[in-house]
């Protein structure tokens, strides 16, 4: 099943939108959840991490779509956008929030077809949710791909996600988050930090190399960090 969403102020437009992907279900084999919402504070105060699609009207009452899709992506730059739209001219704008396609108003539904093919051929190329985590920290939720997570460091009671796409601060143990991500290529290096041993480019007397940054390697857990990488460097070799 996918989760789409559909933000668009305008009825007519959302039910037909709502009765293609119904449509395109039935023809295809693929079933749809899908949510609707008529305004973009309401969809990025309900924002739902799990979202595979949203379909996005650029003209909103309340703030465009386009600012709505920056607000988006700051918090999941995962999901496939599709901006809906009557005005073709605003659909090049859509690249600056990274839209996979746009479909032009009044939608017909061969278009609509054509489109939907496109999006879930991406979405099948992606990586999977079992390889995302979702995040709740003060700004609310954000998707993080595990793949881009470069170590993890724990500040009292708080976990950095330190990402190539940036920090995310969220509450949390780095115990916890340990056996979360057990078998996905981590090892703690010291107390504080857990590392992507897929990111790990150098190793130094006392340091590692992690993405482009120098994290210490404390002699307790030294051993222990170097055979877990050597299975894993050996493991991703075969």
């Amino acid at each position: 099943m996918w989760k789409a969403a559909v933000v668009e102020d305008e009825r007519e437009a959302a039910e037909r939108i709502a009765e293609y992907l119904g449509r395109f279900g039935e023809e295809n084999g693929e079933t749809f959840d899908v949510s609707y919402y008529g305004d973009a504070e309401a969809f990025l105060a309900g924002y739902d991490p799990e979202c595979d699609i949203v379909f996005m009207d650029i003209q909103l009452p309340d703030m465009s779509g386009m600012d709505a899709a920056r607000a988006l992506r700051a918090v999941d730059s995962e999901v496939t956008l599709v901006f809906v739209t009557s005005m073709v001219q605003y659909a090049v704008s859509g690249y600056e929030v990274s839209a996979l396609d746009f479909i032009v108003k009044p939608v017909s539904y061969p278009n609509f077809a054509m489109k939907m093919k496109r999006v879930l051929r991406e979405r099948r190329l992606r990586a999977p949710r079992s390889d995302e985590l979702s995040l709740s920290g003060e700004g609310g939720v954000r998707r993080v791909s595990v793949s881009s997570v470069k170590y993890i460091e724990v500040v009292g009671h708080h976990l950095i996600f330190h990402t190539f796409d940036g920090d995310a601060d969220v509450c949390g143990a780095l115990g916890e988050m340990e056996k979360t991500l057990a078998g996905k290529g981590f090892s703690r290096c010291n107390n504080c930090y857990l590392v992507n041993l897929r990111h790990v480019s150098e190793i130094r007397p006392a340091s590692c190399i992690v993405g482009g940054e120098e994290v210490q390697i404390s002699r307790r857990r030294r051993k222990a960090f170097m055979d877990d990488l050597t299975a894993y460097v050996g493991g991703a070799s075969k």
